[in-house]
């Protein structure tokens, strides 16, 4: 068997196969380079931003996070517009950026998910559809068939579900290794919020001795 007909073998079912490695690539391409570069904006910039609110300089923190970019600036700088407010208005400050920045983080993780799990499906329709095609060749042969009467059927049904694995395995992988990194840096997110809070909340604390 060709290269070609391990891939065509499988029939019109090997379409929306072929659709969804199509997709499940351009999409984990998508998410690892947005992640890495979101992981990249976070790097050292609360150190940074610790080291200005030692000098009381809002003002140079909150360009800094501007120049930054990225989920973790977002966050850090609606804590830092709220400087000199009651705590729990910083807190709600940071608390809705979050509910803003985690939908970004997360997106298209759930077409991934859909995708890891219907393509094994949609292999299984191939074995069903291949193994029927099987039996009505013995049934139009009635009975008296060779091999080669059957590989036609039985190819489509090995074939769907040799490709609807292929595309469905590393997309699961790839879709519980992002569900991971965003986890990851939500966790992060929260203690450096946090921690941003108590820095503003001491200093507010030292103004108003």
């Amino acid at each position: 068997m060709s290269q070609i007909n391990i891939i065509t073998g499988g029939g019109w079912l090997m379409i929306p196969i072929f659709g969804c490695s199509l997709v499940a690539v351009s999409l984990i391409l998508e998410r690892f380079f947005s992640l890495r570069r979101a992981r990249a904006y976070s790097k050292d910039l609360m150190d940074n931003i610790r080291e200005i609110l030692k000098h009381n300089r809002i003002s140079e923190a909150i360009t800094l996070c501007e120049e930054t970019g990225g989920p973790l600036a977002f966050i850090l700088k609606a804590g830092l517009l709220k400087h000199g407010r009651p705590r729990s208005e910083i807190r709600e400050a940071v608390e809705d950026a979050g509910l803003l920045v985690i939908p970004s983080l997360e997106r298209y993780l759930s077409v991934l998910a859909t995708i890891a799990n219907i393509a094994p499906l949609l292999g299984l329709l191939g074995t069903v559809v291949g193994m029927t095609e099987a039996f009505m060749v013995i049934q139009s042969h009635g009975g008296a068939v060779t091999p080669g009467d059957l590989a036609g059927g039985i190819g489509t049904a090995l074939l769907t579900t040799v490709w609807g694995l292929i595309v469905a395995i590393p997309t699961l992988v790839a879709y519980n290794y992002f569900v991971t990194q965003v986890d990851n840096m939500v966790w992060e997110m929260e203690i450096l919020s946090s921690e941003l809070l108590d820095i503003l909340s001491e200093k507010e604390k030292t103004y108003a001795v």
